[in-house]
């Protein structure tokens, strides 16, 4: 088997760091790529980044909670390119309209507050209460860990990516789509992209394989990194047949 490029894509406010953990469970032969959306301020633009930087003129692509949005957008604009896509931790539908779309951006921009006021390592430390399992949150090094990825980013990247998410489109259409092998997969105890958001994306996308991860929350990539990688490694070998 050749070398298989992996472009893996991010999610809000996150790098390399989340991906580390379990880049060296994957199989001899995937080259892995990761994407950094500079000051990008939606998704479609995010995407046309990754396009044109990759390595790459085909490759499988793997996205983690907004990069799973990113991966969708990219599958958008150039489908012909993607050998395969695993989406993580993620969700396909827009921001609701009403009060319950109103409550989310609030919530966002009260982050957003405390990362310009107080610092973005200060707002890290209260986002990732909510991100990991319950369980985990008395482990040191892997909470430092998520908060000191956050705090590689500056309080300007979280204001672009945060209006990039608020105008997230509907990807029920890319979901229906979807001709390549496709992997959805989750934390069992991701709190905010739980398993049933993600068989809602199977419901559209019949032949992609759901694998929800067992005492994980929504960095599972982090928190359960044999087990993410063992779920992608057999995807991978689907993309590469």
């Amino acid at each position: 088997m050749g070398v298989q490029t992996l472009v893996l894509l991010p999610g809000l406010m996150c790098d390399a760091g989340v991906w580390e953990p379990l880049l060296a469970h994957l199989p001899a032969g995937t080259m892995p790529w990761v994407a950094d959306y500079g000051m990008a301020n939606s998704l479609g633009a995010m995407a046309r980044g990754v396009l044109q930087s990759a390595p790459a003129e085909r490759f499988a692509v793997a996205g983690h909670s907004m990069g799973g949005r990113v991966a969708m957008e990219l599958l958008r604009q150039a489908p012909q390119r993607v050998t395969g896509v695993a989406l993580m931790d993620t969700g396909h539908l827009p921001r609701a309209a009403g009060e319950a779309g109103a409550q989310e951006a609030a919530k966002r921009h009260a982050l957003l507050e405390v990362a310009r006021n107080q610092g973005v390592r200060a707002m890290a430390q209260t986002w990732v209460q909510g991100m990991v399992h319950p369980d985990r949150l008395q482990d040191a090094a892997l909470i430092e860990a998520v908060v000191a990825m956050f705090a590689r980013k500056s309080a300007d990247v979280f204001a672009a990516q945060i209006e990039a998410l608020l105008a997230r489109l509907d990807a029920s259409d890319v979901l229906r789509a979807l001709a390549v092998p496709t992997l959805l997969q989750c934390g069992a105890q991701d709190s905010w992209s739980p398993p049933a958001q993600h068989a809602d994306m199977q419901a559209l996308a019949p032949h992609a394989v759901l694998d929800v991860i067992g005492h994980a929350g929504h960095m599972a990539p982090m928190e359960r990194a044999a087990d993410v990688a063992a779920s992608l490694t057999r995807w991978l070998a689907k993309t590469a047949a």
